[in-house]
């Protein structure tokens, strides 16, 4: 049978889908693990990324460091921790080294967000009287929150996709159904596991896309210069970035 018709008569069979070992229930196992490691991951990135970006300064120790982690590979770190004590502390092996892989991407993009602010902006709210905290959290985040969206995408989409991961350490997910398919040398089995993989990150992707759009600090102000320039009323160059930074 085709490999690829096979995977779909396996997805099509009810049966697959409930139970223990079933989809629905790797699926949930699967997206649990992927919060838990996100939000640690945040935890950790983007308070330093954003305070580092805040003050200019230890920035590129910390993007380094980031860099080095992403050249180790994120199985390797998970084979080393499953064969340390923490091995036996259940899903933690799969969650620290998950961390380890969606921290880098997190802290990069915050960090380079934060310097790349536009400085025109920034010197004219600290023109205006801003306090730091003022500047922090109604100039500075605000330009740089679609690089600190990207990096957020970019780490979800990897973690989702690298969870599979936890079922070679004996965790749960849809890496479960792919693993049990190469068990019973049973190839529909793993192509359909790859395949719901697959789209559970393309379903994350879309949703943060989406996400990204609506919650954009920036979303009101660019409509209403769009419906402006329409109108014949486009603001004239001198002093924009003041008349920007007071629309906050």
């Amino acid at each position: 049978m085709d490999a690829i018709t096979g995977a779909w008569d396996w997805l099509g069979s009810a049966a697959n889908w409930a139970g223990e070992d079933g989809v629905w229930h790797r699926l949930g196992q699967h997206l649990q693990l992927s919060v838990v490691c996100l939000v640690i991951s945040c935890l950790l990135a983007l308070p330093v990324a954003v305070y580092l970006g805040h003050l200019g300064k230890g920035g590129a120790l910390a993007v380094n460091l980031a860099n080095i982690g992403r050249a180790v590979p994120t199985f390797a770190v998970l084979v080393l921790l499953t064969l340390s004590p923490l091995g036996k502390a259940g899903d933690w092996p799969t969650i620290v080294a998950l961390v380890l892989f969606a921290v880098p991407p997190l802290l990069t993009n915050a960090y380079v967000g934060m310097r790349e602010a536009d400085r025109d902006v920034v010197e004219a709210a600290r023109g205006m009287g801003m306090s730091g905290s003022q500047l922090l959290f109604r100039v500075e985040l605000p330009l740089a929150y679609p690089l600190i969206m990207t990096g957020l995408r970019s780490a979800s989409v990897q973690v989702v996709a690298t969870v599979t991961l936890a079922a070679l350490a004996g965790g749960g997910g849809l890496g479960r159904i792919i693993t049990a398919g190469f068990g019973n040398y049973d190839t529909p089995q793993v192509v359909a596991g790859a395949v719901l993989v697959a789209g559970l990150a393309l379903l994350v992707e879309a949703v943060l896309v989406v996400a990204e759009r609506l919650c954009d600090p920036s979303r009101g102000r660019r409509r209403r210069a769009r419906v402006g320039i329409r109108g014949g009323d486009a603001p004239a160059a001198g002093g924009s970035a003041a008349r920007g930074v007071r629309a906050r």
